[in-house]
């Protein structure tokens, strides 16, 4: 598969998931903020519904479209022993704090299988004493890495519970032959400055957005732009956010929905003011120039009259609840076919309003998974699937989805 993402709405080919495991039903109420989740999820049903949310998204792909699972990418990857030493170096230099050395030798011996454990549970049979905590924001793939044009931005987490998150991603870019080809014009972000995909959106081959947020450093951003615009990028655009739990990615205020559409939370968007700044090549350097909106520049640079919906609709209070609940972070399965919560009724009704058809998610497998979707029919659909379960650890659609493979926009 040819790695390449040059808008967030082009026909998705190949995206990068993690379908819950074990690893949620280790976080405990006592670890849930350390581990970055404000509620606890019950396993079954939040596996249930991830499936049902991969059928559909299934449903909208073409036929040779593949969904990769990133424990079967990285179960692939340490099959191959310098692999394996690759990422327990790392691992051992990152978590310090935990004495692996001790166990380094171990650790170099254990069966693929049994690292896989240990990285994503957290669990080392032979030694309790060297448990560490469970990896349960896996499920959130996109903040691993974002794939711009034929290039690949590898995150650094900003926080520690989502650092061994990160070290898949370099060992898989480094290793797996499905990144052989982006290996070399990799982006990578060193140990103390910070970004996650999360963060990174691209709205085309020349145009890049990318927020500064609570997870997302100063130096990481200008790290990440400078890599950007080195691999072909011609503008990059910096968007201060609210540092705080609410907003903690771009992606959840802000995302894609068709050629002239986005999907805004207003308070950080809309109606705050002077919070933009443009960056490019200037020679050898990078300029910075400030603007007024994320509206007004986004339109400036992209040469698109955007039309930014309202998650919640025009109601404040209806607003804040379905931000809350992932009403502005929705993925696109083709330009105008989104899919996002069921819950947000009010980010729907206001959908419907600016012409998208509602469907549920069942509703959309039964229509396209036989015949499939055509994307130059420009359809505008709104799907909604159940998420009761994955809601509770705070991410939507964009959230749990890394796309590696878009079809490219076509006048």
């Amino acid at each position: 598969m040819k790695i390449n993402v040059s808008s967030e709405i082009g026909h998705l080919y190949g995206v990068i998931v993690h379908t819950p495991g074990h690893e949620v039903s280790l976080v405990n109420p006592e670890l849930a903020d350390e581990l970055l989740f404000d509620d606890i999820i019950f396993e079954e049903d939040a596996r249930d519904e991830h499936l049902n949310m991969l059928a559909m998204i299934k449903a909208g792909m073409p036929d040779d479209g593949e969904i990769f699972e990133v424990v079967d990418l990285f179960r692939q990857t340490i099959q191959n022993a310098e692999a394996r030493e690759y990422f327990i170096d790392q691992l051992v230099r990152e978590f310090h704090e935990e004495n692996l050395t001790i166990i380094e030798r171990e650790l170099k011996e254990l069966e693929p299988e049994k690292i896989l454990e240990f990285t994503i549970q957290g669990t080392l049979a032979r030694s309790k004493s060297f448990n560490l905590h469970p990896s349960p924001n896996l499920l959130f793939t996109r903040d691993l890495a974002a794939v711009v044009n034929d290039s690949i931005l590898i995150s650094r987490a900003a926080k520690k519970a989502r650092l061994r998150e990160s070290l898949i991603m370099e060992t898989l870019v480094e290793y797996h032959p499905l990144f052989s080809g982006a290996k070399q014009s990799a982006i990578r972000i060193s140990g103390h400055q910070s970004i996650e995909g999360g963060d990174v959106l691209v709205a085309s081959k020349d145009l890049v957005l990318i927020g500064m947020s609570e997870r997302t450093s100063f130096t990481g951003l200008m790290k990440a732009t400078e890599g950007l615009l080195d691999h072909g990028v011609k503008t990059v655009v910096a968007i201060d956010i609210p540092k705080q739990r609410a907003s903690m990615h771009l992606d959840t205020i802000f995302t894609f929905a068709s050629r002239n559409e986005c999907i805004v939370f207003p308070p950080p968007i809309i109606d705050q003011q002077d919070n933009v700044v443009v960056l490019q090549k200037a020679g050898d350097n990078i300029k910075a120039e400030s603007r007024s909106s994320l509206h007004s520049t986004l339109n400036e640079f992209s040469g698109v009259d955007y039309t930014f919906i309202k998650c919640g609709g025009e109601d404040k209070t209806s607003q804040y609840r379905e931000q809350w609940t992932d009403g502005a972070n929705v993925f696109a399965l083709a330009p105008g076919v989104i899919v996002g919560y069921e819950r947000n009724t009010k980010t729907f009704n206001t959908l419907v309003d600016h012409g998208y058809a509602y469907m549920d998610q069942f509703e959309f497998i039964e229509e396209y998974g036989e015949k499939g979707l055509d994307p130059s029919l420009e359809q505008k659909i709104a799907v909604s699937f159940q998420g009761r379960e994955l809601c509770r650890g705070r991410g939507g659609a964009r959230c749990m989805t890394m796309p590696i493979s878009r079809a490219p926009l076509t006048n």
